[in-house]
């Protein structure tokens, strides 16, 4: 199985208050596993910044020149959102990892055996996933991966999936996305919690009715609840969906350990995860791309950032005691069968 990193120690420039729980201590992270990684005889190469214009396929015009017009200087966006002198041309290097990252995949899939999934990682920081089509806000700047998506759409592909697995829901790549036919959004998150939305019931509008799934999940989730809802939901859906490209929004903040977040994954519970997506890219015969989002417990981090590149090189998920289920997972499917009545057969 192949896989790239997309990487760059930049990362580490984009600076936050002391105790800002999204610090650039996180970026030595990044650089550790990318290291790793190519120790390891992984390619690991560098992002590129997006362009307006790839910007603007996905935010509005005056968003990008409300980021644009912080460069050079240290502001507050909002209670949790800070720019740095270098802010704005990082937050485009970190758009800009997914569009290499996607260019990647596109490329070697055609040239994969059946069965065979071309993979990417674009290790980044600042996340994205908070961020609206003409907001900032949560850590987030531009919208990682929904730029990553509208790109691959812009190179002809009719069908994308984003699975979001981080502690809170992706609201930004909701609201892009949420007429959107075209692109399947599911998201994994505790609920309620910041940023207040992804109930089961919020479905999509229009024609993308359907097409947004929220597997709104109790704090206190477990392995196991995750399992549940991901073989229970999220495989049967990008099954049905037959995505030509799987994208993953992939914090790692529902870990056990993390001081944002109340639910109780594992380092192995993620690898499970990425074995489970992977296995998803594969029926579809389709390449995986993730982008990182949260995950502030740096010790959780590094650890499960290895575990998941690890599964995407090809090795079998991690040896370890997984959380059984607590009946939570079953609770959340249960709310989205409710929600997405007849829409997705055999949930």
């Amino acid at each position: 199985m192949a896989l790239t990193l997309v990487s760059t120690s930049r990362f580490g420039d984009h600076l936050t208050p002391p105790g800002h729980p999204e610090s650039p201590d996180r970026a030595a992270i990044l650089d550790g596993v990318a290291q790793r990684a190519r120790d390891r005889g992984v390619a690991v190469i560098e992002p590129r910044e997006a362009t307006d214009a790839e910007l603007e396929r996905v935010h509005t015009p005056a968003h990008v020149r409300s980021i644009e017009a912080t460069r050079g200087r240290a502001t507050m966006l909002d209670a949790d959102t800070f720019t740095s002198p270098d802010t704005a041309d990082l937050a485009k290097l970190a758009a800009g990892a997914g569009l290499v990252a996607v260019d990647v995949i596109l490329s070697a899939q055609q040239s994969m055996a059946a069965g065979e999934v071309a993979s990417a990682f674009a290790l980044v920081r600042p996340p994205g996933h908070h961020a609206e089509s003409a907001r900032a806000m949560g850590f987030c700047f531009y919208s990682n991966v929904a730029v990553a998506a509208a790109h691959a759409r812009a190179h002809g592909l009719a069908r994308v999936a984003i699975v979001d697995i981080d502690v809170h829901h992706g609201n930004g790549t909701q609201e892009i996305f949420y007429p959107d036919p075209g692109v399947l959004f599911v998201s994994t998150h505790q609920y309620p919690f910041y940023p207040g939305t992804g109930a089961a019931r919020e479905i999509g509008a229009g024609p993308g009715e359907g097409f947004t799934a929220n597997l709104a999940m109790e704090g206190g989730s477990t392995d196991g609840d995750y399992q549940r809802v991901i073989d229970g939901a999220i495989l049967p859906m990008l099954q049905q969906f037959d995505p030509e490209l799987i994208l993953v929004s992939a914090g790692f903040d529902a870990h056990e350990d993390d001081p944002l977040g109340q639910m109780r994954m594992t380092t192995a519970g993620y690898a499970w995860t990425a074995g489970r997506l992977v296995a998803a890219a594969r029926h579809a015969g389709c390449p995986l791309a993730l982008v990182t989002e949260g995950g502030y417990a740096l010790g959780a981090l590094s650890a499960s950032l290895d575990a998941v590149c690890g599964v995407l090189e090809g090795g079998a998920p991690l040896e370890g005691e997984m959380r059984p289920p607590t009946g939570r997972g079953d609770r959340a499917l249960a709310a989205l069968r409710m929600a997405q009545g007849a829409r997705w057969a055999g949930l």
